[in-house]
């Protein structure tokens, strides 16, 4: 009778990070809804065409200015009462950097701007790499996997063990759908410093994958 043994397999690689995706927001509070958003605007326009200065020098990837919000509330005081109404401008920004030096100029410049948030980076390998990345490390679960199902086949005195399923972790025939195969890049969170100095972490790209085999 054959023997069927179930494992899941897992690997792991790090890389330095590539690129950088910085979040940022023009932000302006006022008694009037009309100026707050004149003020955010303005503020935004040189944003952008820096931005797009840094396009032109290949030091940004590409970059995004689509959301923008504004809204009124009344906030409370100190005694517990309503003040007036404030109006709050919010007009988002993203962008890609693939420069880290020139990313560091421009946070230190735009991080002492009144009116400008910086909402943090998000650090990660350019797209093209994660994908040739996450190929080597899927192949590299797949043999870990391999490698653990020999072992409790050749712990009960069995032969060489054959694959008859493979799937995401939760996904196997007869098992609950789960989260897929884990791919993850570490995150690094940074505002603007005088002389700012990033140094991020590499980039760690995970797969674990669910094996089922068979052995005689």
């Amino acid at each position: 009778m054959s023997l069927e043994i179930t494992v899941r397999g897992s690997a792991e690689q790090q890389h330095p990070a590539e690129r950088a995706t910085v979040a940022m927001a023009a932000v302006v509070e006022g008694d009037d809804k009309q100026t707050v958003f004149a003020d955010a605007v303005a503020i935004q326009e040189p944003l952008s065409a820096q931005l797009k200065d840094l396009v032109d020098l290949r030091a940004v990837h590409g970059w995004s200015s689509d959301q923008v919000r504004v809204f009124s509330h009344r906030p409370w005081d100190a005694d517990g009462r309503r003040g007036e109404v404030v109006h709050v401008a919010r007009v988002h920004v993203r962008a890609e950097f693939v420069d880290f030096e020139r990313l560091s100029g421009f946070l230190d410049d735009w991080s002492g701007v009144d009116g400008v948030e910086i909402g943090g980076i998000s650090w990660d390998v350019s797209a093209k790499n994660r994908r040739a990345y996450e190929a080597q490390v899927r192949a590299s679960a797949v043999d870990d996997a391999v490698t653990k199902a020999q072992a409790y086949a050749d712990a009960v005195r069995r032969g060489k063990v054959v694959a008859v399923q493979l799937a995401d972790p939760g996904m196997l025939a007869g098992e609950d759908r789960g989260v897929p195969a884990l791919l993850t890049a570490a995150d690094a969170r940074s505002g603007g410093a005088l002389d700012l100095d990033l140094a991020p972490e590499e980039i760690v790209i995970r797969v674990e994958v669910d094996a089922r085999f068979r052995a005689d």
